[in-house]
């Protein structure tokens, strides 16, 4: 089974966000990010790359979320 890591990048930053992510949706400008055990997330940002062979997805945002 294959999870995904999210990526959170600002400006030429990137930082790990979350782990585990089962299904991300893109609506709008809206990235919603879900994992078996904890409720679905939403992040205000773009998807930017997504690397398959080390499952991690970068998605570009204004700021860190906090």
């Amino acid at each position: 089974m294959c999870q995904a890591k999210i990526w959170i990048k600002v400006g030429n930053e990137e930082r790990e966000y979350v782990k585990d992510i089962t299904q991300l949706e893109i609506k709008g400008e809206e990235v919603w990010l879900k994992s078996f055990f904890e409720p679905p997330q939403k992040l205000k940002g773009k998807v930017t790359s997504v690397d398959f062979l080390k499952g991690k997805v970068i998605i570009e945002c204004e700021a860190f979320p906090g």
